[in-house]
């Protein structure tokens, strides 16, 4: 068997230190001694989290398609959340294997994409949502500080204060796995989490894009502070 790899980081920091990629091509190359494959050309992808091109993806693409080969991959599930991701592998026409799920195929990956897009916009409805009762409240929106601010300066009542509390915890809890799972695969610091939040589509309480203080926050609603990097 011929086998094209792809491997795929988020940032350049990450892809100039090679931070997760030596696991991917490690089980990459295992899934080739597995089957007796031999690896012919090997992409690697560094992606900013602010652009959907993938250069690299296309090329590997192309040289499988050109030469027959399977795109093997290391880690599907890492990319489950990744809609634009599937559907071009999905529709690429390319024979491809994820090392972690070897029995995936076209349907699978393209009920992934439809989960992806459906969580992403189920996400985004709930934030409005909340939001918008939050306002009914009376509770002041739009305050980079939140809560904090408002008791600082007296505003709001202490049910209002409160609410907004319980809904930053319980979407904190919700982001709990995420967060693990980057914090797992070596992603340490607060600039790389929110690269990786932006590029799975997650948004902040107040339905915006994540920064190094608002993932500092949300590490410090899960305990997770000294995990990373300042």
């Amino acid at each position: 068997m011929k086998i094209v790899a792809y491997q795929r980081v988020s940032t350049s920091k990450q892809g100039q230190s090679g931070l997760g990629l030596d696991a991917q091509w490690a089980a990459i190359q295992a899934y080739a001694s597995q089957v007796k494959g031999t690896v012919i050309e090997r992409f690697t992808e560094v992606e900013s989290g602010k652009s959907n091109d993938r250069p690299e993806l296309a090329k590997a693409l192309r040289i499988a398609k050109l030469t027959g080969a399977v795109l093997v991959i290391a880690k599907l599930d890492r990319l489950s959340r990744n809609a634009a991701f599937l559907l071009t592998l999905r529709d690429s026409g390319v024979r491809f294997i994820a090392a972690d799920m070897p029995d995936a195929n076209d349907l699978t990956v393209g009920i992934m994409a439809l989960v992806a897009e459906q969580e992403r916009q189920a996400i985004s409805k709930r934030t409005k949502e909340a939001l918008k009762a939050a306002k009914a409240r009376g509770t002041r929106l739009g305050n980079p500080n939140g809560a904090a601010a408002l008791r600082k300066a007296n505003r709001g009542n202490t049910a209002s204060v409160q609410r907004i509390q319980e809904v930053a915890d319980h979407r904190a809890e919700q982001l709990r796995p995420v967060v693990d799972d980057l914090i797992s695969q070596g992603v340490q610091s607060l600039g790389g989490l929110a690269d990786h939040l932006n590029e799975r589509g997650m948004l902040t309480a107040r339905g915006g894009r994540w920064h190094r203080s608002s993932v500092r926050n949300l590490l410090g609603r899960l305990g997770r502070l000294g995990a990373s990097a300042s």
